[in-house]
């Protein structure tokens, strides 16, 4: 804080829950701000956290900053520097980091902002990636880092155990200390090979802000605009790789959405209820741009349209359908099943069933159901019990329906979700008492 001036008094526990809102925010930046500083990224942790034990003992007395991740981020470069001061064995890096700061002419009072170099998450992204780790361990090491998701959050979104998740994290972390995988974002062949994986993290980290796995919101912008704002960041990076035009068009038309997904008086509204001209309209053309770049570059490289590609496609029969009833579920799914011939997945096969029911009805719907749920693989999947109760309930099977909704309710980790759930339940049993 500059000398004379004072920020307004708070509470502890206002402080405390700026602190905290901050710390969600800003931490998967600020590690990543850390790493390339101190190419280490169990080090960056310590320090990040560090940063947020000052927060926590500095905000109640002296007042919330007006810039809360600079604080942290400037907070944290300093504790840098203090802890290499005490080791002399990392005296070359203290050397590195005091060159960084004048450099960068880190003032006294918290002032660096850390999206001034917006690339950071990339090379993290990159260095996560890197095919010396399985790719459960790319996946798991990018959420948790760039993603900011719990290890409970990535567990559910996975259907693993949260501890066969932190022992992939704390195992990949390890493996690039000691391979001494460089922090940066490879060229050539080497970049090639990640590309992949990059394209699967950063949509799942988009996915998990338009439909958060946990928490009290169905809907996590921070994560959805920080997965929108990656993709574009690989647009300008790889501007001839069809399949990264194929997933910003993807982000790009769902988030086009995400103001129609919830709102005050219902934090979940579904797809066929949502007020159409709330949607975007800047997101769809962009999405569609993309979309049309990405054919455009696999049609000049010869090549198969690629499954973001696909996805994104999806996407756009949604957007151009003016109301729920004017959507082309036959054209759908079409899609679908090209999606999954060359893309097999049993969440794939659950959104067919879906466009299935929609363009042929419930009953056929329920047939598709069946062929997912005869692989089990689902079996812990809240969604695949949510629709086979609206499929049930379309049919006039009320009882059934209630017993689908309420397993439904009893698999979801999502608070809102839960009791979206939990409000179909109820109104299928009252619809059951009226029908007796």
């Amino acid at each position: 804080m500059k000398p004379g001036s004072q920020r307004p008094a708070v509470t502890t526990a206002t402080a405390h829950a700026a602190v905290e809102t901050a710390w969600r925010l800003e931490w998967p930046k600020l590690v990543a701000t850390l790493t390339r500083m101190v190419g280490d990224i169990d080090l960056a942790e310590d320090l990040a956290q560090d940063a947020l034990v000052a927060a926590l003992d500095q905000w109640p007395r002296e007042g919330v900053p007006p810039r809360p991740g600079a604080w942290l981020t400037t907070t944290a470069k300093y504790r840098a520097v203090d802890r290499l001061r005490r080791d002399q064995n990392l005296a070359s890096k203290h050397a590195l980091l005091a060159q960084t700061l004048h450099r960068e002419q880190v003032a006294p009072a918290p002032t660096v902002d850390p999206d001034e170099i917006p690339d950071d998450r990339v090379r993290m992204i990159f260095t996560a990636c890197h095919p010396i780790l399985s790719r459960p361990a790319q996946v798991a090491l990018t959420l948790r880092l760039v993603g900011g998701l719990t290890v409970e959050e990535i567990a559910h979104a996975y259907f693993a155990a949260p501890p066969t998740i932190a022992q992939r994290i704390v195992r990949a972390k390890r493996t690039i200390a000691s391979e001494r995988i460089p922090y940066a974002v490879p060229e050539g062949d080497e970049l090639s090979q990640r590309l992949d994986a990059v394209l699967d993290v950063v949509c799942l980290i988009f996915t998990e802000g338009y439909t958060a796995t946990s928490g009290a919101s169905w809907v996590r912008t921070d994560l959805a605009e920080e997965g929108l704002r990656l993709a574009r960041v690989l647009v300008h990076l790889l501007p001839d790789e069809p399949e990264v035009h194929g997933l910003a068009a993807l982000v790009e038309l769902q988030a086009s959405r995400i103001r129609a997904r919830s709102d005050v008086d219902a934090p979940v509204v579904l797809l066929a209820q949502q007020d159409r001209s709330r949607w975007d309209q800047l997101l769809i053309r962009r999405g569609f741009l993309a979309l049309h770049r990405a054919q455009e570059l696999n049609r000049t490289h010869g090549r198969e349209v690629g499954r973001f590609a696909l996805q994104a496609a999806i996407a756009a029969e949604h957007a151009i359908a003016r109301t729920p009833e004017a959507t082309n579920w036959s054209r759908l799914v079409k899609l679908y099943d090209q999606l999954g011939t060359r893309f097999p997945s049993p969440v794939v096969e659950l959104n067919r069933a879906v466009a299935v029911g929609m363009a042929s009805g419930p009953a056929s719907g329920l047939a598709a159901l069946k062929k997912i749920s005869a692989t089990r693989r689902l079996d812990a999947y809240h969604l695949l019990a949510a629709v086979r109760a609206d499929f049930l309930q379309r049919l006039g099977r009320l009882d059934e329906a209630v017993v689908e909704y309420e397993r439904a309710a009893n698999l979801a980790t999502n608070d809102a979700e839960v009791r979206l759930l939990r409000s179909r339940a109820d109104a299928a049993r009252r619809d059951a008492r009226d029908v007796l």
